[in-house]
C-alpha cells in the first residue's frame, strides 16, 4: 500500500494511495452532521437553479435580515461570507488596520486561526491547555496575556477537543479588556443544545462566527455568518466582494435558519451517537476527551496516530491525525461522529488493531435484508415481497417476511390465536413458514374515519385515535424492533415490506415502518412504482427529492411494476431517472392478471369491475365502508362459471343468484350505510340466496347490542332481521383457527374466526348449519337454505365445499350441476407462477449483491 499523506490527509489523496474510488472511503476526519442534509435542501437548490432566485442579493442582505431576526439583533450587526472561513481570514485584517499587532490563541486549536493571523501580519502568542484538565480554559493565564491589546480567538466549542467555554466568562473578559478584540468561532455551536449564543450579544470588541455548512451538511455551498457591532460588520463588508455569497447558498441559508425541527432532531441525534461512540472507544482502552460537538478527540497510548491511520486505511477508514496540532503529539487523533453503522465499523476496525475487547467473532452481524417500499399504497409491494420470498426459498435460503405495521381490515388468525395481516400470512406461505405474529407485530384495523383498533403481537391493546397512536409509537417501536431481531436471528435473509410511501412528509417524523425500520434492519430499499397509474418516473424523482440524505442513502434500486407493453419503450425514461437520482432501475414487472393471490387491502377489491363473459352464475358481494377479510371471496372469483360483482347501489343486486354480506370492522356504521343507501331494502327484496360471513352474519340477525361500547357508543343497531339471532358485542375478541363441518352436507371446512360478538338463537325457526369439531355452533340458516351465515372466514376456500355450493345455485337456476371441482384454489402454484415472472423481470444478480 502506498504511503498515506501526513497528518489529516484527505479523501482524494487516500483513495489515490489505496487505488480505490473516493466514495469507497469512510471519512471520519470531516465534521459534517451525521444526520445528513435536510429534506428541503434539494428542492430549494433546484428552484434557485431554475431561476426563482436568479441573482444573489448583494452582501446577502435578505439572509442577513433573517439571521438578525433569529438572533435578536439589528441587520447591520450581521455580515455574510463565502463560508465562515472567509470571515475568519478577514477579521484579523480589520484588527490589523486598527493597530493590533498580536494575537493570542489558546492551543490546541483550529489551524486556520494561526494562518489567518499570519496572513494579516499579526504575531502569534499561544496559551497551552492541558489534557489533564480536559483542555479546559485557564482564564487567569489568558487574562495575564491581555496586559497589552490583542486579538483573541476562541472556539466555542473548541476544535479539536470540543470543549465548551462559559459564555458569561467570555463576555466578562471582553468587558474587562475593551482594548482587546475577541473573535468567537461558533462553527459547531449549533450541535450544542441550549447553548447561550454570543451572537445575540453585541459588544464593540466582540465578533462571532456562525458556520451553516457543517450543521446542514452542505460544505460545498460555502456559507457563513458573522455577528458583531455595526462598525465592525461594516469594516468587514468593505473588504469583501459585494457578491461573495452565491444565490444557491443564500437560498439554502434562508430555509436553514427557519428549520427548527431539523435543528432539534440533529442535536438529539448527534448527542446520542456521540455518547455511544465515546463509550465504545473508551471500552477499547482509548482515552476519549468529553466534547460537546460532532467529533471526539482521542488519545491512544499503544499506537501513534500515524500507525493507526495506516492500519485503518486497510479498512478504508480515514481519521484525523492530530499530530500537527500545536499542543498535541502523535498519540492524538480526532474522529467525527457519524451514523451508528459507520461508527460501528470504526470501533470494529480499531478493536482488531488493538487486539482487544471486541473480536469479530463476538460481533453480531445483522441478517442480510432487502426491503420493498412503494411510491404509494397499492403499488404492489405485498405481491413483490411474496415473490422475492418464494425466489429466495427456491434458491435454497431460509427466508422470512416482515412488515412492522400494517393497516388493513384483512386479517388472519395464527395457530396460537394471534391476529396478523393477511398479506404477511401469504408471504409466510411463500417462505413455507408457519404464520407468526412477529412477522407483522403491529396491525391497525380502522374502525372510524380517525381511529383504529391497535393489535400488537397478535392481541388487541385498544382503540386509538390518530393522535393517541402517534404518541404511542415511540414505545411500540421497541416492540417492533425486538420482534424483528428475534425473527431475523433464525433466518438467512429477511424480506421487509414498507407501507404507503416513505415520502409522506406528514408521517416521516414518527415513522416506524419505512426508512426507520430499514435503517434498523440494515436493509437495502427497493422502491416500487405502479406504472399503470401513470407518472411513475416523475414519482421516482419526486420521492427521492423529498427524502433526507440518510434515507436516500438506503435506496438501492427502483422497480417499475404492472407494466403493459414493450419494455424497450421505457429506456429513455429509465436513463433519465438514473442520471437525475443516481439510482438504477432493477427491473420492469409486467401487469399480472388473475394472480389468484389474496390482496393486502381493499383497494383492488373496490376497484373491481364485472367480469362479464359467459359465466352462468352471478354472485354479488355488498361493498361496505368498513369491509374486512374480503379475501373470503377470492376463490369464488376464480371459478369459470361465476361472475363475481361488487354492489354499491341497489341496482347492482339485480340478477344476483347469491348475495354475500362480507365481514365488517364496524357493523353498526355499515348497517346505517346499508339502510341509507337503499342496499338493505334491495337485499330484503331479492330472491337470491343470501349469505353472511362474520359481521355479515350479525347483520342478518334480529338484534345487535353494544353495551360494552366496542364499536359504538352503546347504541343498538338495526339489522336486516332475516334470521332470528341476537348478537351482543363483547370486549374479549374470539381469535382462533377452526376446523368445521357444514351440517347440511357433512363437508369439512378449515378457516379462522375473528369477532367480538356472541350470538344466540331467539326461537326455533332456524337450524345450525356449521359447527366446530368440538360441537360449538358458529353458523345458522333458514330451513329453506335461502339465508344462512357463519363466523368462519375462509369458508369458500375449500374446493369441494365451494363447488357443492355453486352447484346448488346452478340446480336452483335450472342448470345442470358440474359435480367436479373446476379450479383448485392453490396458493402454492400461484406463488410459483408469480416467482417465475418476477425472477425473469428483476436483476436478481444485482439484488443478491445488495444482500452481500
Amino acid at each position: 500500500m502506498a504511503t498515506l499523506p501526513a497528518h489529516g490527509g484527505n479523501i482524494r489523496s487516500m483513495a489515490s494511495a489505496l487505488g480505490c474510488a473516493p466514495e469507497e472511503i469512510l471519512d471520519f476526519s470531516a465534521n459534517i452532521n451525521p444526520l445528513g442534509q435536510p429534506a428541503w435542501l434539494r428542492p430549494v437548490v433546484a428552484r434557485a437553479l431554475a431561476g426563482t432566485a436568479h441573482y444573489p442579493e448583494p452582501r446577502a442582505e435578505g439572509l442577513c435580515r433573517i439571521a438578525a431576526t433569529r438572533m435578536g439583533v439589528a441587520p447591520e450587526n450581521v455580515v455574510a461570507g463565502n463560508g465562515s472561513s472567509e470571515l475568519l481570514y478577514t477579521l484579523p485584517r480589520v484588527c490589523a488596520a486598527r493597530g493590533f499587532g498580536r494575537a493570542v490563541l489558546p492551543v490546541p486549536c483550529y489551524g486556520d486561526y494561526a494562518r489567518a493571523c499570519e496572513a494579516a501580519g499579526l504575531s502569534r502568542e499561544t496559551l497551552t491547555l492541558h489534557p489533564e484538565t480536559g483542555f479546559a480554559m485557564e482564564w487567569s493565564k489568558l487574562e495575564e496575556m491581555l496586559s497589552k491589546p490583542a486579538l483573541v480567538i476562541l472556539g466555542q466549542p473548541g476544535n479539536p477537543a470540543g470543549t465548551l467555554l462559559e459564555p458569561q466568562r467570555i463576555l466578562d473578559l471582553a468587558d474587562r479588556h475593551p482594548k482587546s478584540f475577541f473573535l468567537i468561532d461558533e462553527a459547531f455551536a449549533d450541535f450544542v443544545p441550549q447553548l447561550s449564543r454570543l451572537g445575540a450579544t453585541v459588544r464593540p470588541n466582540l465578533f462571532v462566527l456562525h458556520s451553516l455548512t457543517k450543521f446542514y451538511a452542505v460544505p460545498g455551498l460555502r456559507l457563513g455568518l458573522g455577528y458583531g457591532s455595526a462598525e465592525v460588520c461594516a469594516a468587514l463588508a468593505a473588504l469583501l466582494p459585494d457578491w461573495s455569497v452565491n444565490a444557491l447558498a443564500q437560498a439554502v441559508g434562508i430555509d436553514a435558519l427557519r428549520d427548527d425541527a431539523y435543528a432539534r432532531q440533529a442535536m438529539d441525534t448527534v448527542k446520542a451517537l456521540r455518547s455511544d461512540l465515546a463509550a465504545a472507544l473508551t471500552g477499547l482502552g482509548v482515552r476519549v476527551f468529553p466534547g460537546s460537538a460532532n467529533y471526539l478527540l482521542c488519545r491512544s497510548e499503544n499506537q501513534d496516530a500515524f500507525v493507526l491511520q495506516e492500519k485503518l486505511a486497510k479498512s478504508r477508514i480515514l481519521i484525523r491525525n492530530c499530530a500537527n496540532y500545536e499542543g498535541l503529539d502523535a498519540r492524538y487523533f480526532r474522529v467525527a461522529v457519524r451514523g451508528a453503522e459507520e461508527n460501528g465499523r470504526l470501533v470494529q476496525a480499531l478493536s482488531e488493531i488493538f487486539g482487544s475487547a471486541q473480536p469479530r467473532s463476538r460481533s453480531v452481524r445483522k441478517t442480510p435484508a432487502i426491503m420493498l417500499q412503494g411510491l404509494s399504497s397499492n403499488a404492489g409491494k405485498s405481491v413483490l415481497t411474496a415473490a422475492l420470498c418464494r425466489i429466495f426459498l427456491q434458491d435454497g435460503l431460509c427466508v422470512a417476511p416482515f412488515k412492522a405495521q400494517n393497516m388493513s381490515l384483512n386479517s388472519f388468525v395464527t395457530r396460537g390465536g394471534g391476529e396478523m395481516g393477511r398479506a404477511q400470512v401469504l408471504q409466510a406461505q411463500a417462505c413455507r413458514l408457519e404464520p407468526d405474529v412477529r412477522m407483522n407485530p403491529v396491525l391497525l384495523k380502522p374502525n372510524s374515519e380517525t381511529g383504529s383498533q391497535v393489535i400488537v403481537l397478535g392481541k388487541p391493546v385498544g382503540n386509538m385515535s390518530v393522535g393517541q397512536y402517534i404518541r404511542y409509537k415511540p414505545k411500540i417501536f421497541e416492540t417492533i424492533t425486538h420482534a424483528y431481531d428475534e425473527l431475523s436471528s433464525s433466518a438467512q435473509v429477511m424480506v421487509l415490506e414498507g407501507a404507503g410511501s416513505p415520502a409522506e412528509v406528514n408521517l416521516k417524523s414518527h415513522d416506524v415502518v419505512n426508512m426507520r425500520m430499514a435503517r434498523h434492519a440494515g436493509a437495502k430499499v427497493l422502491l416500487a412504482g405502479d406504472i399503470d397509474r401513470g407518472g411513475v418516473f416523475a414519482s421516482f424523482v419526486g420521492t427521492m427529492e423529498v427524502m433526507e440524505e440518510w434515507e436516500r442513502a438506503l435506496v438501492a434500486g427502483f422497480i417499475v411494476n404492472r407494466f403493459r407493453g414493450r419494455q424497450d419503450l421505457l429506456g429513455d425514461a429509465i436513463d433519465y431517472v438514473r442520471r437525475f437520482t443516481g439510482i438504477e432501475t432493477l427491473g420492469v414487472v409486467p401487469f399480472l392478471q388473475n394472480l389468484g393471490l389474496p390482496e393486502e387491502d381493499s383497494v383492488s377489491f373496490k376497484e373491481a369491475r364485472p367480469q362479464g363473459g359467459n359465466a352462468e352464475l352471478r354472485i354479488v358481494a355488498v361493498d361496505l365502508p368498513h369491509i374486512s377479510n374480503f379475501t373470503d371471496l377470492d376463490a369464488l372469483g376464480l371459478e369459470p362459471d361465476v361472475d363475481l360483482r361488487i354492489a354499491r347501489a341497489p341496482h347492482d343486486l339485480a340478477g344476483a343468484d347469491a348475495i354475500i354480506l362480507p365481514g365488517s370492522r364496524n357493523v353498526f356504521a355499515d348497517l346505517d350505510y346499508l339502510w341509507s343507501s337503499g342496499l338493505a331494502q334491495a337485499v330484503l327484496a331479492s330472491r337470491a340466496e343470501i349469505i353472511g360471513v362474520c359481521g355479515g352474519l350479525q347483520m342478518l340477525g334480529a338484534s345487535i347490542a353494544d353495551l360494552a361500547c366496542v364499536e359504538s357508543g352503546g347504541a343498538s343497531a338495526r339489522p336486516l332481521g332475516l334470521l332470528p339471532l341476537a348478537t351482543e358485542m363483547a370486549v374479549d375478541k374470539v381469535l382462533c383457527q377452526a376446523r368445521c363441518v357444514f351440517l347440511p352436507s357433512g363437508e369439512e371446512i378449515c378457516g379462522y374466526e375473528i369477532h367480538h360478538g356472541h350470538t344466540r338463537v331467539l326461537d326455533g325457526q332456524i337450524r345450525p348449519v356449521m359447527t366446530r369439531t368440538d360441537g360449538t355452533v358458529i353458523g345458522w340458516g333458514r330451513e329453506d337454505a335461502m339465508v344462512w351465515g357463519t363466523y368462519l372466514h375462509g369458508v369458500f376456500d375449500a374446493d369441494g365445499f365451494r363447488r357443492s355450493f355453486l352447484d346448488r345455485l346452478r340446480v336452483r337456476k335450472g342448470l345442470a350441476p358440474l359435480n367436479t371441482v373446476q379450479v383448485a384454489y392453490d396458493l402454492e402454484a400461484a406463488l410459483d407462477r408469480l416467482a417465475l415472472v418476477v425472477r425473469k423481470s428483476l436483476d436478481m444478480e444485482r439484488i443478491y449483491r445488495l444482500l452481500d
